[in-house]
C-alpha cells in the first residue's frame, strides 16, 4: 500500500490498514512487499525511540528540565516546518486538526515532559517499563478508537510480552515504586493516545506530515516556554548535552516518528506497536554503552521471550 499519497484511501485500503477483515472479494491484507517495508519502517522508529532515554539523560547534564523539553520541541518544529515549506505542503483539512492536537498533546508535549520528569530521579532501566507496556496500551487504544479487532493469539502474545518486559524492567529497578512511576504511567497513557491518533491520521495523509503538523501546532506554546525556561534555568553546554538535545529533537521527535507513523499506516497500529516490545531491551543496551549502567543475567532471557512474542504477534491474523 502506498502511504505517501495524500489522498484519502479507498475503503478496502483503510480496512487493510486497521487490520479489520476485508470484504469477501478484497485481498486479506497488504502485499508482502508492503508489509515488509512497513515493518522495516516501524522497526527503524523503534531503534530511534530506544535512544530517547539515554539521550535525555545526556541532555539533562547541561539543560534544566523545562529547558530541555521546550527547546527540543522548538528545534523539532523548526525542522518539520522547514520540510513543509520546502515541499510546499498545503495545510491539512479542517477535520484533521483535532486529531493532530491529540498527537501534539500526547507525543510532542506530554510524553517528553512526563518522562523527563521521571528521569530526574529514575534510571533509564526503570523508565524503560513505560515503553515495555506501551505496545499493549496502544493496541487497547486502537481497539477503542479505530475499531481494530486482533485475534486472541495476538492479545495473548502481546500480554505475555508486556508481562515479560514489565517484570524485567521492574526487577532492574529493585521492584520499588517511586514518585517517578506516576509520571511514567501518565506518559504511557498520553503516548498511546497520540500513537493511535497518529496512526489513524497516517492512513489519510503521509506519516511524516502527521508529526510535522503536530510539531508546528506546538510552536505557539514551545517558543515562549523555551525563552522563559532558558531565562531561569542555567545552561552548561557540553558534548553530551548538545548531542542529547540534537537527538531527542531531530531523531526521536521528528525522524523517528516519521518512519513510525508510516510503518503503522502500512501494517496496522496493533502489529506495529508490538515491535516496541524490543525497545526497552535496546534502551538497556544503549544505557550500558552510553551511560555505563550494568545489566543482570536476566537480559538475554527476557530478550529471547520478547522476540518470540514479537514473532507471534506479527503472524497473528486480525
Amino acid at each position: 500500500m502506498r502511504v505517501q499519497s495524500s489522498a484519502i484511501p479507498s475503503p478496502s485500503i483503510a480496512v487493510r490498514s486497521t487490520g479489520v477483515s476485508a470484504s469477501p472479494g478484497a485481498p486479506a491484507g497488504p502485499a508482502p512487499a508492503g508489509r515488509r517495508a512497513g515493518t522495516l519502517q516501524a522497526a527503524l522508529g523503534v531503534v530511534a525511540f530506544s535512544l530517547t532515554f539515554p539521550a535525555t539523560a545526556w541532555g539533562l547534564e547541561g539543560f534544566g528540565l523545562w529547558s530541555l523539553v521546550a527547546v527540543r520541541s522548538v528545534l523539532a518544529a523548526v525542522i518539520a516546518g522547514g520540510c513543509l515549506l520546502a515541499l510546499r505542503v498545503p495545510p491539512p483539512a479542517r477535520h484533521h486538526w483535532p486529531g493532530l492536537a491529540v498527537v501534539a498533546a500526547g507525543v510532542v508535549l506530554g510524553f517528553p515532559l512526563l518522562t523527563t520528569l521521571a528521569l530526574r530521579t529514575s534510571t533509564t532501566a526503570h523508565a524503560a517499563v513505560v515503553v515495555g507496556l506501551l505496545p499493549l496500551t496502544t493496541a487497547v487504544c486502537s481497539a477503542l478508537r479505530v475499531g481494530t479487532r486482533p485475534s486472541r493469539t495476538f492479545w495473548t502474545a502481546a500480554l505475555a510480552g508486556a508481562v515479560a518486559v514489565g517484570a524485567f524492567t521492574v526487577q532492574q529497578s529493585g521492584g520499588a515504586l517511586t514518585a517517578a512511576d506516576g509520571y511514567l504511567f501518565a506518559a504511557l497513557l498520553v503516548c498511546a493516545a497520540g500513537y493511535t491518533e497518529g496512526g489513524r491520521l497516517a492512513r489519510a495523509m503521509p506519516g511524516w506530515q502527521v508529526i510535522a503538523w503536530a510539531l508546528v501546532l506546538c510552536l505557539p506554546v514551545g517558543v515562549p516556554a523555551a525563552a522563559l525556561a532558558l531565562t531561569y534555568e542555567p545552561v552548561h553546554l557540553g558534548a553530551h548535552a548538545v548531542a542529547g538535545l540534537v537527538w531527542v529533537a531531530a531523531g526521536s521527535q521528528f525522524l523517528g516518528l516519521v518512519v513510525w507513523y508510516r510503518g503503522m499506516a502500512a501494517v496496522g497500529i496493533p502489529k506495529a506497536s508490538q515491535l516496541q516490545l524490543a525497545q526497552p531491551l535496546l534502551t538497556l543496551v544503549w544505557s550500558v554503552l552510553l551511560l555505563g549502567e550494568h545489566l543482570t543475567v536476566a537480559a538475554p532471557l527476557t530478550a529471547a521471550a520478547v522476540l518470540v512474542c514479537i514473532a507471534v504477534t506479527q503472524r497473528a491474523r486480525g
